[in-house]
């Protein structure tokens, strides 16, 4: 696996939301651990994992859509029922009603800290605003702005781990983490980790680390999406209409590689026709071949032929379980969302009811109506081939 560099590590442990009852109840729980954000071919990831556990095994690897994540604090209403013990920050999406909670594990800071559970220092806050920041694709020089709040904050001890009501068998702040996933002397609050200065180095212009010659799939889809600007702030006004599934929660490997795993040939055949040209060559070729010059269309021909029906459905099965898979399916949702469906379905040959557009305007559809009526039009469309 490649080297991974973090642009941002800090302390924090995942929370557990019961939804049973109103109002909703949080338990922290109690694993040490740490969010940390990198970036792999201009797509950022969102992870956590436990102190313990090495850098490139984290339990939870979101690959985010740029603009679409946010990452807040909550900051209860003045009233008992809201009432919060411990600093928590919310992952939400804007394609999506799913949400994450964490605790911060770092030490509160100041004489109010130690009053007040649930108060977010200066410190805490520019954690989240640079975290934030990086998930809207934006460009951040991390350890200049962690530089400005490191001296001027309300407090000293950034090393201490915090404690949280209901978090029992919190890790004692003196006991060593261990493990090849240990923290680094810099790893306390919200700094930036020994392990992550390097990120400076390969991506000094920010988030951004050095893109290669060659075309990414996120360079791709943001194309895509610029290319919908027209009909995207037509569609802006409507709200989020019905609640609907993203199309990346509907086209899961539990119900697509099973699928492909019983496919005939000429199905899988038919699939390779829409996998870039490269993709297929790639499978092919040897370690000295040349990756970035453009495949031929003999390339292709030969590469194809060259396969077995296994080594076939093994390559449409890798690119199903692919983050770039899951992160083009979010980003088409989300383009669906904005106003796209008329120009997506009609590029793609999908009869979709009244063209994508509301009944009787000539204003398309938005939110969730758009990715259903997407949905359905794709379902009638091969009904009628």
């Amino acid at each position: 696996m490649a080297s991974i560099t973090p642009l941002i590590t800090f302390k924090a442990g995942r929370c557990d939301m019961q939804t049973g009852s109103r109002p909703f109840r949080v338990s922290p729980l109690p694993d040490p651990g740490y969010i940390y954000l990198y970036n792999d071919e201009d797509l950022i990831h969102f992870c956590w994992r436990a102190r313990s556990t090495p850098l490139d095994e984290p339990e939870l690897d979101l690959v985010m859509v740029p603009s679409d994540g946010h990452f807040v604090p909550y900051e209860a209403p003045d009233n008992r029922s809201a009432y919060t013990n411990g600093r928590i920050f919310v992952l939400k999406f804007l394609s999506s009603s799913t949400r994450y909670l964490f605790w911060l594990q770092s030490k509160a800071q100041g004489p109010r800290g130690n009053r007040d559970p649930s108060y977010l220092s200066s410190r805490d806050r520019k954690i989240g605003e640079i975290v934030d920041l990086l998930l809207q694709g934006d460009e951040v020089d991390v350890a200049r702005e962690l530089a400005e709040i490191r001296y001027q904050d309300d407090g000293h001890d950034e090393d201490g781990d915090a404690t949280m009501e209901g978090a029992p068998g919190h890790r004692d702040s003196n006991e060593p983490h261990g493990g090849s996933g240990g923290a680094g002397a810099d790893a306390t609050g919200g700094d930036v980790r020994e392990e992550g200065e390097d990120a400076r180095e390969g991506g000094a212009d920010g988030a951004r680390a050095a893109a290669s010659g060659v075309p990414d799939a996120a360079t791709a889809v943001r194309n895509f999406l610029d290319s919908l600007k027209g009909g995207r702030q037509g569609a802006a006004n409507q709200g989020e209409g019905k609640l609907y599934p993203l199309l990346s929660d509907l086209l899961i490997p539990p119900t697509t590689v099973p699928w492909a795993r019983t496919a005939t040939e000429e199905q899988i055949d038919n699939l390779l026709g829409f996998l870039p040209p490269a993709v297929v060559v790639l499978s092919q070729q040897s370690d000295h071949g040349d990756s970035t010059a453009e495949p031929t269309t003999d390339a292709v021909e030969a590469a194809k032929a060259a396969m077995s029906l296994g080594q076939k459905k093994a390559l449409i099965e890798k690119v199903l379980r692919s983050p770039q898979f899951h992160q083009s399916l979010t980003s088409l949702t989300m383009a669906l969302r904005d106003g796209g469906l008329p120009t997506v379905a009609d590029a793609l040959d999908i009869k979709v009811e009244n063209g994508g557009y509301i009944r009787g305007s000539q204003m398309p559809l938005g939110g969730g109506d758009a990715v259903e009526a997407f949905v359905e039009g794709v379902k009638k469309t091969v009904q009628e081939k």
